[in-house]
């Protein structure tokens, strides 16, 4: 079930732990499948969880190569706000914010400069705000 899937950590307890549940272990996150060090996941964890946060990941990935057509390198942030788009076409800034785990009410901008960056190197085009909610456009 998890084999063939390539997995970067820099921790040794959660690469043992992965190659003992048959993951390939890279030593770049750049050409890893799931970026495990970027997952934030708390001792201890069920083995059943934590195959389904990464089987999940892994399907992410699928999404963002199907919406690009390559495989491409993004920001956390960047790659949670993309497959929450695909997902869930015309969505509003708030639950945006509600579902990337940034209170609404908080003085941050994160979204919306992740947002920018992604408008700024794929087009204008690629996130469309249409009266107040958002969706992945075109590249």
């Amino acid at each position: 079930m998890m084999e063939n899937i390539r997995i970067y950590t820099s921790d040794k307890y959660w690469n043992q732990i992965c190659n003992d549940l048959g993951m390939i272990i890279v030593d770049s996150p750049n050409v890893a499948d799931v970026v495990f060090d970027e997952l934030d996941i708390d001792k201890p964890i069920s083995i059943a969880n934590l195959q389904n946060i990464i089987l999940n990941c892994v399907n992410n990935v699928d999404i963002i190569h199907d919406i690009f057509g390559k495989d491409v390198v993004l920001s956390n942030l960047q790659r949670k706000l993309i497959v929450l788009l695909y997902k869930n076409p015309n969505i509003t800034m708030r639950e945006l914010k509600s579902a990337l785990g940034v209170l609404p009410d908080m003085t941050t901008h994160a979204v919306e400069t992740a947002i920018y960056q992604l408008r700024k190197t794929y087009g204008h085009d690629f996130i469309i705000n249409t009266n107040g909610t958002y969706k992945i456009g075109r590249i």
